[in-house]
């Protein structure tokens, strides 16, 4: 019985395959049927037809791998914009204070009773020179934030300041020690008028200065883009 079962099954399954290539065959006799029947001028413009079309699909391959590597540009485009809005970023983080920067810049060692109208005018020499940052004595110098005080009860941030001073600042080495010690320049002029103070400039090829411990948000003024 099952036997005959398995032989039925095997010659259903032949008949199928026989009927499947039957109508290929029909099929495919029918295309060639049809294309003989068509006349030259017909073949012709049917092979003019499918040639522009092969044209066509060619030109949307290159127009879209035109676009692909228009794309890929784009993206690298930004990368590169985002980088380099990252490290402005940084940059202004860095000036402002938020941010703790390196580089080369000057050491101004004070020593001895000098007010707080002295150290103020060192510093905004060295602002005006090009400091980039500037701390006294590891307290970072912010808008707002000056040494107040007399010589001997010198205030920074609410703190008190004690003698010997360091004041630091980054920027280029050359022009900030030459703008303080020129002839005539500030050096020279606190020398004369306070004889009993110390001050020496340094050169340095790197100067570390701390962020800043205070809020930098404004009060009363509002970012305008």
């Amino acid at each position: 019985m099952k036997r005959g079962w398995s032989g039925r099954l095997t010659v259903g399954a032949v008949l199928l395959l026989l009927g499947f290539l039957a109508v290929a065959q029909l099929r495919s006799q029918a295309t060639d049927q049809a294309l003989a029947q068509l006349t030259v001028q017909d073949l012709t413009e049917l092979v003019a037809n499918l040639t522009a079309r092969n044209n066509q699909l060619r030109d949307d391959a290159r127009t879209l791998e035109t676009q692909r590597t228009a794309l890929q540009a784009a993206v690298q485009r930004g990368d590169s914009s985002a980088a380099s809005i990252r490290n402005d970023l940084q940059r202004l983080l860095g000036w402002s204070g938020v941010l703790g920067v390196s580089g080369a810049g000057v050491r101004v060692a004070i020593s001895g009773s000098l007010p707080s109208a002295g150290i103020n005018t060192l510093v905004n020499e060295l602002w005006n020179a090009g400091a980039e940052a500037i701390s006294i004595d590891g307290v970072r110098l912010v808008p707002g934030l000056v040494v107040e005080g007399d010589a001997d009860a010198l205030v920074l941030g609410g703190s008190p300041l004690v003698a010997p001073l360091e004041l630091l600042a980054v920027g280029q080495p050359e022009t900030l020690a030459g703008s303080l010690t020129r002839a005539g320049g500030p050096i020279a002029q606190l020398a004369a008028s306070y004889p009993q103070v110390t001050l020496a400039v340094s050169g340095e090829d790197l100067v570390r200065i701390k962020p800043t411990d205070r809020s930098l948000a404004p009060v009363l003024g509002k970012p305008r883009i």
